[in-house]
């Protein structure tokens, strides 16, 4: 277990996924100090391997994760297993308060948490999730090509997905579920791509010897399918934030909550920052890993720009006084 500092961190990252560690390992190789401080649920953990990533292509995610842990720790960098409960902010920075009662101060705060994804009340759903039933076309389209897809329809980019999935396969259906009523653009977009639409409420997924075989329909109608795709409704792990009045907000896709920020990763609560997917819906491991590493910059940036401001106006002291100007 990792002795937590007594006099603090310069940055606490919350979350150490991808974006979170990448993050502590840019910050730790600029010779700050930094605790990662993570919970130990992954988003991604049902998937079998992690996808589109440069010479990392089909690396189990709890192996991604193991081998940043161990960077971070050659570098310098502290980690902890724990989830954070609350933050506070005082003059000196944050007083970050951990659900077994542990408390951490830093004075800048990295928030990498990602988010959480809401599946569709349907039952058995939840059980194939990261199996045969998938969203994101980029990171399982390869590993479900050719095979026999049904889209659920049950957001505003269910149609959207459908016609990206069409890629993949000549064999998918459109299950429109509790979306809304296609609009005849829609309806047009995906007749002309050979996506039949299929009404009416799905009531359960079926399966047969541990493998998805289709959808049974609230009629009692089935339709035989391989695989599900589904737009789950994303919400970012961010509710221990409220303390500090920031609150995850409505994203412009229409497609869950996410705590807003500049292209930094700066929110509008100073010290905070954010990266990956708390804030990007959309970032695969790679993006929340690169973003993770920019917005740690730009806080290793923000406290040297503090700390020369400090040695400048210690500077003018001394000289005003006198006295010999030691550079800080």
């Amino acid at each position: 277990m990792t002795e937590v500092r007594t006099d603090g961190y310069e940055v606490l990252v919350i979350g150490g996924g991808a974006a979170g560690l990448s993050g502590a390992l840019m910050l730790a190789r600029a010779r700050r100090s930094v605790l990662v401080v993570d919970a130990g649920s992954p988003r991604n953990a049902p998937a079998d391997g992690v996808h589109a990533l440069l010479a990392r292509d089909g690396m189990p995610p709890a192996e991604l994760l193991a081998r940043g842990r161990d960077e971070v720790r050659g570098y310098g960098g502290d980690l902890l297993t724990g989830e954070v409960e609350a933050v506070s902010r005082d003059d000196d920075g944050f007083d970050v308060t951990l659900a077994d009662g542990r408390r951490v101060r830093a004075a800048h705060l990295l928030v990498t948490t990602g988010l959480v994804d809401e599946l569709p009340e349907v039952p058995g759903l939840r059980e194939r999730w990261g199996r045969d039933v998938v969203h994101c076309p980029y990171c399982h389209g390869w590993e479900v090509r050719d095979r026999a897809i049904g889209v659920l329809g049950s957001g505003p980019l269910s149609v959207h997905q459908a016609l990206l999935f069409r890629q993949w396969s000549d064999d998918v259906v459109y299950l429109r579920h509790s979306a809304p009523q296609l609009t005849d653009e829609q309806a047009e977009q995906l007749a002309a791509r050979g996506v039949p639409v299929v009404e009416g409420e799905v009531a359960a997924v079926e399966v047969a010897g541990d493998h998805l075989t289709g959808v049974r329909l609230r009629d009692g109608r089935t339709v035989a399918r391989e695989v599900l795709t589904v737009a789950p409704r994303m919400v970012a792990r961010a509710g221990f934030l409220t303390g500090l009045g920031l609150r995850p907000a409505p994203h412009a896709s229409g497609a869950g909550e996410h705590v807003p920020a500049d292209p930094t990763g700066r929110t509008e609560v100073p010290g905070v920052w954010v990266a990956g997917n708390v804030t990007d819906l959309s970032a695969q491991v790679g993006a929340a890993a690169a973003a993770g590493a920019w917005t740690a910059a730009m806080i290793n940036a923000d406290l040297v720009a503090e700390e020369t401001r400090r040695a400048v106006e210690a500077y003018r002291r001394a000289r005003a006084g006198g006295l010999p100007a030691n550079p800080a």
